[in-house]
């Protein structure tokens, strides 16, 4: 497959998705758990269909350590015994902040509740920071067709 625009030739584009990335430093940066960080990357890039930002995301949290077990279940959270109380909390976050459009009331109390149980206030900045980032990185590689697949850990780095 081949991108329908290459992000990664255009000056705007470039421009643009190296701010996004000093954007999200702050987020690299806080006490949110690094694991979390990249189950959220994941689970928001697969609900978006983003395989550029999936095979990135699932690539860089198995080398960062994450079981494929845990890789593997992302997508089917709810229904897997292998994430924390924390991660539930973090993944419906996920979901609810990204189809934000499908639910009239957004994030529900629910998972806002279950957010505050688990996290400070740092994480929470940065949570729903994460969310909001992954999500235009996702749209960015979605219409501009960028192919998945060839991605190694560390190559933007």
């Amino acid at each position: 497959m081949e991108a329908r625009f290459n992000l990664f030739e255009n000056e705007v584009a470039v421009k643009f998705v190296k701010r996004l990335g000093a954007a999200s430093r702050p987020i690299e940066e806080s006490s949110l758990p690094h694991a979390t960080q990249e189950l959220v990357k994941l689970r928001a890039s697969q609900i978006n269909g983003c395989g550029f930002c999936t095979d990135m995301h699932s690539k860089d949290a198995a080398h960062a350590g994450e079981t494929s077990v845990r890789l593997n279940l992302v997508a089917a959270w709810r229904e897997a015994n292998v994430f924390t109380e924390a991660e539930r909390a973090a993944l419906a976050l996920t979901e609810e902040g990204t189809r934000i459009a499908d639910a009239h009331a957004g994030v529900s109390e629910e998972t806002w509740a279950q957010v505050r149980k688990h996290y400070n206030d740092e994480e929470i900045g940065a949570l729903i920071s994460l969310v909001a980032t992954i999500n235009a990185y996702n749209r960015l590689n979605v219409i501009a067709g960028t192919p998945a697949g060839d991605y190694r850990p560390g190559m933007f780095g």
